[in-house]
């Protein structure tokens, strides 16, 4: 089991990129800058070691797979303080403790679900059967917002249908991807398990080799549509969770003190740095001053602060560029004459990339809070009158990743939430992901599924097999 240091010692280099704490500047560690000739390297072990994977039974890769949750959980701790202190996110709350946590879920999870043989005809003439086979070797290119659940959300699945990975972190939270690797390859064989450390041009080989079967990458749509361009050449399979814009529809049944909680966290979960986080909040107008007062009330007593301190709940963004993205949209809001109701005005000189919990009312369905995502502490509020046009308006930008309605009615949320064009759409809640239920985008939010029996698929070769 690992202290924190002992985990930061095994993981750092003398003479790598420095890493810096993004709530107070401190410098962390230092990091690989690693080659293109090292990515090859990396993918050539994970190449030579796939055959042997791939042999072992069924069983035996997921006693591997408990395995690995075991040893996440017994060095739990490291992890997450690790986490917290490149990432940002504060060890309580739903963070960095919460996320190592997610990280045992979404192991044990993937290594219990069974996924047998279908038979997909049997009519005494015909009789076929749907097998699913190892693709070889797959690359798994991850975000800076949850490093560690969104590495094990692409990498378990994928070993548990016999393939191995070929990871490469964030440029932003390296270190958070290599202290898991390196618990995770306590366990595994060598070579089923690469990490490779560098910047985003690594990730673009990784793509391009032709040893790679498949993509899975979390990130933004507009380096997604880069990836689906770069994979043609082979026809290499995605698997593909873009940005997300994601619209909450408030109905007029609610009880604006009963919801408040559940929209805060799902718009400030994480500072607000989760692709499935509730962006925009439309809220009708008979109800529409009780529930921003109710919002802005819960909003104030969940403190913000480095997250080494036990009490904070909310972080600081992660780098200088998302913070630079927040600023100039709030300060776009402002500008249009929208209401601040709370925050909005960050210590610019102080140190590290704090932006204030920040709810914004009485906004322009076409300001550039709504429309872009902002990735951040700050919520935009929209009055409607007409149902009909807030799912208009909810539905009319490219992005589809998540949705929600919040309704005393479960039939008539239901109804509604029919109507949001979204990969899901929660009701009474937003973004409360499960490892059970598949997740995936519509629109540019990108394609295919990820978790529950639709997340082996994906990581799989179909095989029909008839007669």
């Amino acid at each position: 089991m690992h202290t924190y240091e002992s985990l930061l010692e095994a993981i750092t280099v003398a003479d790598g990129r420095e890493v810096h704490n993004p709530a107070t500047g401190e410098l962390i560690g230092r990091v690989p800058v690693q080659s293109i000739a090292d990515v090859d390297a990396a993918i050539d072990r994970a190449e030579a070691a796939q055959p042997a994977w791939a042999a072992l039974s069924d069983e035996e890769r997921v006693d591997y797979l408990n395995k690995i949750a075991d040893a996440i959980e017994a060095n739990a701790e490291a992890l997450a303080e690790i986490l917290s202190r490149e990432q940002g996110k504060p060890l309580n709350g739903p963070n960095a403790r919460f996320e190592v946590g997610g990280c045992v879920a979404w192991t044990r999870v993937p290594a219990g679900t069974p996924l047998p043989v279908e038979v997909v005809v049997d009519d005494g003439e015909t009789y076929a059967e749907m097998h699913y086979r190892p693709l070889g070797v797959v690359g798994a290119i991850t975000p800076w917002n949850w490093p560690m659940m969104i590495a094990i959300w692409q990498i378990i699945p994928s070993l548990r249908m016999g393939n191995t990975v070929v990871q490469k972190p964030s440029e932003y939270t390296t270190l958070s991807g290599l202290a898991l690797n390196h618990v995770i390859n306590s366990v595994l064989p060598a070579g089923v398990l690469e990490t490779i450390s560098g910047a985003g041009d690594l990730g673009g080989h990784l793509v391009q080799s032709e040893k790679i079967a498949k993509i899975m990458f979390t990130g933004s749509t507009r380096t997604g549509k880069k990836i689906i361009e770069a994979s043609s050449g082979n026809v290499k399979r995605l698997t593909l969770e873009l940005g997300g814009n994601d619209a909450g529809i408030v109905l007029d049944d609610v009880d604006p003190k009963a919801i408040a909680e559940g929209l805060f966290w799902g718009a400030f979960i994480n500072t607000g740095q989760t692709c499935a986080a509730l962006k925009r909040l439309y809220v009708p107008d008979s109800i529409y001053d009780d529930v921003v007062n109710e919002l802005s009330a819960f909003a104030a007593q969940m403190p913000m602060g480095v997250g080494l301190e036990e009490q904070n709940v909310l972080g600081p963004l992660q780098n200088e560029m998302q913070f630079n993205v927040v600023d100039r949209l709030v300060e776009s809001a402002k500008a249009s004459g929208a209401r601040v109701v709370m925050g909005g005005n960050p210590d610019r000189e102080a140190p590290g990339y704090f932006y204030p919990t920040t709810l914004i009312a009485d906004i322009d369905p076409q300001n550039e809070l709504v429309q872009e995502e902002q990735f951040g502490p700050a919520l935009p509020i929209i009055r409607y009158t007409d149902l009909d046009e807030a799912i208009r308006l909810a539905n009319e930008v490219e992005v589809g990743l998540g949705g929600s309605v919040w309704s005393s009615d479960r039939d008539r949320a239901r109804s509604v939430a029919a109507r949001i064009e979204a990969g899901t759409v929660w009701i009474n809640s937003h973004g409360t992901i499960n490892p059970f239920v598949p997740f995936g985008g519509a629109k540019q939010s990108g394609y295919g599924q990820e978790f529950g029996v639709a997340g082996l698929k994906a990581v799989a070769q179909p095989q029909v097999i008839q007669g």
